[in-house]
């Protein structure tokens, strides 16, 4: 099959679902969405990006030859049991940010009657206004071929881990762990120093080191806006370094700290000043 013969469908259009589809549609293929219990802003970047709606879940699972689901990790399982509930016959393609041994357990729940699995990895940005995304794929490989013919030169490659369901995930947690790990400890840097009267010569001293994310300082807002899906990504990193027999007290208190910015859920006007305060500890 070529990309233009092969239904995709998308398994939830967020920010970087509806992106990744986006790029599907530029190369020809034919996106189907799922309106049933989705929001108006789900709706709004579905027709953006250029998504065929349809009514229910069984009429996307009947048309779509291959299934890709983006959502929340903590809801993975939940959306994988449902389209195993269906009877899917086509490739699911699991792209959510969870460890290998939850991908395996979902590969042997949909390959039940799903011609295939495959694990799936996003690492970027949403590949919009000229940025890029890399899906990293695992799994058999007639099926990674069919998933990368339909991102064919568009802004999101596919790189091919290997054949085994589990490697994409577990690039994905691996790379998770230390890069939003990372951004949490910049934050609580910066708020340390703040409250000494010191940030800008920390600024100063980081400005100097190549790459440094405590020099930016906007993030820590977008990291408190994110905080709600970081928060079980980091918990699921954990739990994979536990099961490589690794410490994971240390992405537990990530964790643990990113959960204090869940008020500030999506806030795209949130201050700097104002994402610390949230992380301040009431006397």
């Amino acid at each position: 099959m070529t990309s233009d013969q092969v239904a995709l469908g998308v398994l939830h259009p967020g920010s970087m679902g509806a992106a990744v589809a986006a790029c599907a549609v530029s190369a020809g293929s034919r996106v189907l969405w799922c309106l049933a219990g989705r929001s108006a802003a789900t709706a709004n970047r579905a027709e953006q990006a250029g998504l065929e709606p349809v009514a229910e879940l069984p009429e996307l699972l009947e048309r779509a030859d291959v299934v890709l689901s983006l959502c929340p990790p903590a809801a993975a399982e939940n959306v994988a049991r449902e389209v195993a509930g269906h009877g899917f016959a086509g490739v699911y393609v699991e792209g959510n940010a969870i460890g290998p041994n939850r991908v395996r357990r979902i590969a042997a729940l949909v390959g039940r009657t799903a011609r295939a699995v495959v694990d799936g990895a996003v690492i970027g940005s949403p590949p919009v206004g000229g940025k890029h995304a890399k899906l990293f794929l695992s799994g058999p490989p007639a099926a990674t071929a069919l998933v990368t013919d339909l991102f064919a030169d568009t802004a999101v490659s596919t790189p091919v881990l290997g054949e085994e369901v589990g490697q994409a995930s577990a690039l994905k947690v691996s790379y998770t762990a230390y890069q939003k790990a990372s951004r949490v400890l910049a934050a609580l840097s910066y708020g340390l120093a703040q409250h000494h009267g010191v940030e800008q010569a920390l600024l100063d001293v980081a400005g100097k080191r190549q790459g440094s994310y405590l020099v930016e300082t906007d993030y820590i807002a977008k990291t408190a806006a994110r905080a709600w899906r970081w928060a079980p990504e980091m918990e699921e990193a954990a739990d994979t370094l536990r099961a490589a027999d690794l410490p994971d007290e240390v992405l537990r208190a990530v964790a643990d700290t990113l959960q204090r910015w869940t008020v500030a859920k999506d806030d795209g006007g949130l201050s700097v000043d104002s994402a610390l305060r949230l992380l301040r500890v009431p006397e």
